[in-house]
């Protein structure tokens, strides 16, 4: 076994893998940017690095900063987490020229299946089935829309480099695909260096279930079962599961079979995932995809059900040990749900947020695990990917796992950003979430059943409450005079705020008296009587003989209250704020949703522009947003720079409405 290993990654799956070489006794080694020196990653560690700036081709991706790194602290092998360099040929080929074990599959491997394009033609020859679609590599624009034609729509744009969906679009009419391309290749190029595309037909009412295999150097390859991945959004896995309610046994074997064959046909060895498209009406029927070259995402949910750790497993086969299991001795107990916290809005189309969090608590409990990267005062920036934790709970049988995982993202703390976490307590409360009829397009045909949110008049009258409670004056002695709303003959004056948070229109909300005896009215509401006290961090308020119990933080004039899993920014809006919002859909300024990247500008100072039409488009996290003009007219002071960074409300550029 190794003495010493390095880490060659951040987050969550950093901090994953370190608690593993922590308990089997291995010196660790962290690198970290410059945007990370303080992260929970680097702390966790025996030793940590720094291996350049915050973007992550300056560190993170810098071959020679993380061998460097490797060699300075006698490291023996190299865990590369996912994500990065984890499937980089050049890397695990580099790692083997300096004589440091790379803790995967060999670069030949990597390279077999990092092109979708190859993958599928070696896969086939084994005897696996795939999805119709192209089977060239490098097509032109002009190659791809014929191929296209050949396969008939709907189809996907896939990049022919990297995964996680960054990059994939469904093309459904002939009239958007030049659109789709253009955009598919950008996303590719910016998240892999590759702008390589290949089209496969749409599989319509898809479900995405995965094999887990594990293979060593002696030729034993095994799969531990199966994952659910189909509740997605833009390709993105929201909430995982293992195993999947939709597979018979014998439907899980055959699978299973086809992901082996899939492995010995590259020569695997480590830990891998091969990737399958399932018809929700015919699961008999399914599809190769792709195969992960890596640990995934959603391993958690594998170990819960198997009791394995993937993670130790990885290191003894990267070592030359052979696998400790064989397929005969693998079981599946009971079931696992994971959640994948991130660091976005829902109600604004899952834009990334960022700031820093102030008050964090992570749940606990019988059956609740949580893999996270983050602490309190961690500053999420917009230089990585938006995932913060994920939330996993494993029970006896599905409904048990989806209680005991709703509960814990409903003790979920975290105050400072939005997150999703609100979000994925109402998708896992649908019906049909519940009763497993999944398919990877239901999130985005009900998005709007889990996203319309309503805020609370609990909340604003507890942001009024914590309001009154701040300007009552403390001491033995009360001057009745300091006294808010003053002292008068007869009923004491009303304190009015004008309270905003984001996606959702200010309202007035009205209290008057003292936090142990007041009465509160949140817009047009009759008064109802209110008392708040503080307790340690938390806010107890009560409103009309109901108590509830908030977190609770202050970050300049924003406040941030958070209760069941959800929290919201409140802050005061001024008058002359106001005016400037009543006045919005004249035109005027364009900002930034989110702070981010400019990727392209498609306007130019002076030029005329219909209502709709694309200005700039802004990256951050790997997401792409497009701004548009929201009037017709003439663009005016454009500041947006293509590689510019630009923080969230920065002006891009004006749009002068039409005859002004």
């Amino acid at each position: 076994m190794f003495d010493t290993v390095l880490v060659a990654n951040r987050g969550e799956i950093a901090v994953r893998v370190l608690r593993t070489l922590r308990l089997l006794g291995m010196r660790s080694v962290a690198v970290f940017s410059d945007a990370d020196d303080s992260a929970p990653h680097v702390r966790l560690a025996d030793v940590a690095v720094r291996i350049g700036p915050a973007p992550a081709a300056q560190s993170y991706l810098s071959i020679p900063a993380v061998l460097e790194a490797a060699a300075a602290t006698g490291a023996q092998a190299i865990h590369p987490g996912y994500g990065f360099l984890s499937e980089n040929t050049a890397f695990a080929a580099a790692c083997a020229d300096a004589g440091v074990v790379f803790v995967g599959p060999p670069a030949s491997a990597i390279e077999a299946m990092g092109d979708k394009i190859a993958a599928k033609a070696t896969v086939a020859k084994a005897g696996v089935p795939v999805v119709p679609g192209s089977d060239s590599a490098g097509l032109t624009d002009d190659e791809l829309a014929a191929a296209v034609e050949d396969v008939g729509y709907p189809v996907l744009l896939k990049p022919s480099a990297g995964g996680g969906g960054k990059g994939m679009r469904e093309v459904h009419r002939p009239e958007d695909l030049r659109e789709a391309i253009a955009s598919a290749r950008r996303e590719a190029r910016g998240s892999f260096g590759d702008d390589t595309l290949l089209v496969e037909r749409l599989v319509t009412t898809p479900r995405h279930i995965e094999i887990q295999v594990l293979a060593d150097a002696h030729g034993n390859v095994v799969h531990l079962g199966e994952r659910e991945c189909s509740l997605q959004r833009r390709h993105q896995k929201i909430v995982e599961e293992a195993p999947s309610a939709l597979l018979t046994p014998a439907q899980r074997a055959a699978m299973g079979s086809a992901a082996v064959e899939a492995a010995r046909a590259v020569g695997y060895t480590g830990a891998g995932t091969v990737e399958f498209i399932v018809g929700a009406d015919d699961p008999d029927r399914f599809y190769f995809m792709e195969m992960n070259t890596r640990l995934q995402v959603e391993h958690p949910v594998t170990e819960l059900v198997t009791g394995l750790d993937l993670v130790e497993l990885q290191l003894r086969v990267a070592a030359g040990e052979p696998l400790p299991i064989d397929q005969d001795a693998v079981r599946l107990t009971g079931h696992a749900v994971e959640a994948r916290v991130y660091a976005e809005d829902p109600a604004a189309g899952f834009l990334p947020t960022g700031g820093r969090i102030l008050a964090l608590r992570e749940p606990a409990g019988a059956g609740v695990r949580v893999d996270s990267g983050v602490a309190d005062g961690t500053v999420v920036g917009s230089d990585y990917d938006p995932m913060l934790a994920k939330v996993i709970a494993h029970g006896a049988d599905r409904a048990e796992a989806l209680r005991r995982l709703d509960a814990a993202l409903r003790d979920t703390v975290l105050l400072g950003l939005d997150t999703n976490t609100g979000f994925l307590r109402a998708l896992l409360a649908d019906p049909d979430v519940r009763a497993a009829r999944l398919d990877t397009g239901l999130v985005g045909r009900r998005l709007a059943d889990w996203t319309a949110a309503e805020l609370p008049d609990d909340v604003l009258a507890a942001a009024a409450a914590h309001a009154l409670l701040a300007l009552e004056p403390a001491g033995p002695v009360v001057d009745p005079f300091d006294v808010p709303g003053g002292w008068r003959v007869g009923e004491p004056a009303w304190t009015t705020w004008r309270m905003s948070v984001s996606g959702h229109d200010p309202v007035g909300v009205r209290i008057r008296g003292r936090a142990a005896a007041a009465e509160v009215a949140v817009g047009d509401a009759e008064p109802q009587p209110c008392t708040a006290a503080r307790d340690g961090d938390a806010l107890v308020v009560a409103v009309a003989g109901v108590t509830r119990r908030y977190a609770c933080a202050q970050d300049g004039d924003t406040l941030w209250l958070g209760r069941d899993g959800r929290a919201w920014g409140i802050r005061e809006q001024a008058p002359l704020e106001a005016a400037t919002a009543a006045d919005a859909g004249a035109g005027g300024p364009v900002l930034s949703p989110m702070p981010g990247t400019v990727t392209a500008v498609e306007v130019a100072d002076g030029q005329e522009v219909d209502a709709g039409a694309r200005l700039v488009v802004v990256e951050a996290m790997k997401m792409e947003h497009v701004l548009t003009a929201p009037v017709a007219g003439v663009v005016r002071e454009l500041r947006a720079r293509p590689g510019e960074a630009v923080a969230k409300d920065a002006v891009l550029l004006v749009v002068e409405p039409e005859g002004n």
